[in-house]
């Protein structure tokens, strides 16, 4: 019997642990540039059109979060991300989000590529092109950057910002 409970105890451990993992899998997730998911009949996401980019080096970084303020652009808090080099002018995003809601997209260009965030080089620029000054020190609040997005694909341009 001993042997009996110790396995029940085991497998409701093990079943609470995998009903946890959703709850922190949404968020964190590297994901690739994938446009075939912004096609039509698509599910919920978001097109992201940035231009306005200086250079070709370094690389670009798209985040998406929920437009909440209790999420937006909190450590750890972002949905997904997509990272890739870039490329002077326009370049074009699909950033898929897991339903109809409320979002916010963040964009950074690390022009050296050094992971770092260099304030007199790097650009920067958030959905809804708010604006930025010292005050806000870049962090616009959430309520100048959310969006709604619905069933299928929403399209938003962002303009990227340099100092």
């Amino acid at each position: 019997m001993t042997h009996t409970l110790k396995l029940g105890a085991a497998a409701f451990a093990v079943s609470g642990l995998l009903a946890a993992a959703p709850a922190t899998a949404q968020y964190r997730n590297t994901i690739s540039n994938d446009l075939s998911k912004c096609s039509s009949g698509s599910d919920s996401a978001v097109k992201v059109t940035v231009s306005g980019i200086e250079t070709s080096t370094g690389k670009i970084r798209v985040q998406s979060y929920k437009g909440t303020k209790a999420e937006w652009l909190k450590s750890g808090k972002w949905l997904s991300r997509i990272e890739t080099g870039a490329r002077k002018g326009t370049m074009t995003f699909c950033v898929p989000v897991s339903g109809p809601g409320t979002y916010a997209i963040a964009v950074r260009h690390d022009k050296n590529g050094n992971g770092k965030t260099d304030i007199t080089s790097d650009g920067g620029a958030m959905s809804n092109n708010p604006s930025i000054n010292i005050f806000n020190l870049g962090k616009p609040s959430y309520k100048k950057t959310r969006f709604t997005v619905g069933e299928g694909v929403k399209s938003i341009t962002i303009n990227m910002r340099y100092m």
